[in-house]
């Protein structure tokens, strides 16, 4: 470790203290005078608090020397570029004459593949997403969160890949990678919705078996398939693993036993279709993406439950259909949690045809708007209206069914959240435990923390322990906004939005 003079460290009118200077150099622009500074982050002398906001700082400065090396590569492959001879006209002929790659590759050591990802990466980076390659060099994002915008968008037109970018430069600071992908995801839907649709639609014509081997003799099978269609197949999983007997299998042992018994002694062939041929195509008589079922009967005035609107309104929350498809064997089980229920939240506008933008497939994430539209009009879907707050996207409340009021709290409470709220955590809130953020008062009830959606959060196995057991871990749950704040034993702040139904 080098050793900081008191004269270096004092250029920067910083503090002086080890773990002073972590918290600074946590939340300071990266540059070459902070990186002079980086030495001083000694393991040794940190407090764990100081260790937490030295990975902080570390992990700036690992962006914007990442955002260098994009630039350094994106010249690198313009020289290339400009040096190629006049008849070299597309990609192809460029790749024969273009040898940096190899030079890349040899320089950092990286194999030919790789090397001209980084470079693809760079050029991409360097010349459609320059504000996304500022946030890098910035230290604001990760590099992989830039490697996923250029990865996104590439099926984009330039334009339309701008417009892309914008809407989430704000978002993606406070995103995790896999957020900033399914943020992505939904953002190309939105603001390409018909190639969207004509990209699903090819794909799904690529549909295919996987049968891979794997060590000790196992193997490993399955298939590349309409998403709708993979998330009705685990639900079909789930509901028949319930129904065998333990005999020593845990739950990942019976999911696959079930998987094998519903494909080897299939006796039914009609069943678990839900109105979809093999194909995803709507079964005969099923209407199309952008067709009407003849069977129901949608408005936009007041219903036996309540008004039903089509966008948000200053006065009022907004509904939006949470449609649940697929073969419903069992019916619900106790705790209001249905046994084989898909699920897809599409606004009412979208259902109707007034609008193209995607919906949200649980399980999986955004889909396009008719792929909703033919789950949503598919036969024996169930239709359950949610109502949400229109400033914030949060569920406010969910229809009354003839479950009892515990069972209608514990789906509420597992609609509203979605995952479990520990901040980055995707277990679906559907396998989380209800903890009540104030504790409830068992000797006293009276005196705790209520039973209530709002004293009630969606914690899987593993943070619920944390939180209730592992000493310095608090939370609180604004409940007005939906959005949990952790503070860890530190002291550091983390936070967790509300599952936002509008995006």
């Amino acid at each position: 470790m080098i050793d900081m003079t008191e004269e270096t460290t004092s250029e920067l009118n910083g503090p002086g203290a080890p773990d002073e200077w972590a918290a600074y150099l946590a939340t300071a622009a990266p540059g070459p005078e902070t990186a002079s500074v980086l030495p001083v982050l000694d393991a040794e002398k940190l407090s764990r608090t100081g260790r937490i906001d030295a990975l902080k700082a570390l992990e700036r400065h690992t962006g914007w020397i990442q955002a260098h090396q994009a630039q350094i590569l994106a010249a690198l492959e313009a020289d290339a570029e400009a040096e190629l001879p006049a008849a070299v006209r597309d990609r192809d002929a460029e790749a024969a004459w273009n040898f940096t790659c190899e030079e890349v590759a040899c320089a950092l050591k990286l194999s030919g593949t790789t090397a001209a990802k980084r470079l693809e990466v760079a050029r991409e980076l360097d010349r459609h997403y320059p504000t996304t390659l500022g946030m890098l060099e910035r230290g604001e994002i990760c590099y992989m969160q830039a490697v996923a915008i250029t990865e996104a968008c590439a099926v984009l037109d330039p334009e339309v890949a701008g417009q892309v970018e914008a809407a989430l430069v704000e978002k993606m600071p406070g995103m995790a990678t896999g957020q900033t992908r399914r943020a992505l995801a939904r953002e190309i839907l939105r603001a390409d919705p018909r190639g969207a649709e004509q990209r699903h639609q090819a794909r799904k014509r690529e549909r295919q078996m996987v049968h891979y081997p794997k060590d000790d003799g196992m193997a490993l099978w399955g298939a590349t398939l309409p998403a709708e269609q993979a998330a009705a197949m685990n639900a079909a999983v789930d509901a028949h693993a319930a129904t065998l007997p333990d005999e020593g299998r845990n739950l990942e042992q019976k999911r696959v036993d079930a998987l094998v018994e519903l494909v080897l002694n299939r006796t039914d062939p009609g069943a678990a279709t839900s109105g979809v041929r093999a194909s995803g195509e709507p079964a005969s008589g099923e209407p199309t993406p952008s067709g009407s079922a003849p069977d129901r009967s949608i408005t936009s005035g007041p219903t036996a439950s309540g008004p039903i609107t089509s966008g948000p309104t200053a006065s009022g929350p907004t509904a939006s259909g949470s449609i649940t498809s697929g073969p419903i064997t069992s019916g619900p089980t106790a705790g209001g949690r249905s046994a084989t229920v898909v699920q897809v939240t599409v606004p009412l506008d979208v259902l109707i045809g007034d609008s193209d933008d995607p919906a949200q497939l649980k399980g999986y994430g955004p889909i396009t708007a008719g792929q909703a539209r033919r789950i949503a009009f598919a036969k024996g879907t169930v239709w359950h209206r949610l109502i949400i707050e229109p400033k914030t996207g949060m569920l406010i409340k969910t229809d009354p069914t003839t479950y009892k009021p515990t069972a209608e709290t514990e789906r509420h409470v597992i609609a509203r959240d979605a995952h479990c709220t520990f901040p980055a955590c995707r277990m679906p809130a559907r396998r989380c435990d209800l903890d009540h953020v104030e504790p409830f008062n068992h000797h006293d009830p009276a005196a705790g923390g209520q039973t209530v959606p709002e004293n009630l959060g969606a914690l899987c196995r593993r943070h619920h322990r944390m939180k209730t057991h592992h000493p310095g871990w608090a939370v609180k749950r604004d409940s007005r906004t939906g959005t949990t704040t952790w503070t860890a034993p530190t002291g550091h702040t983390y936070t967790n939005r509300s599952h936002d139904y509008r995006h």
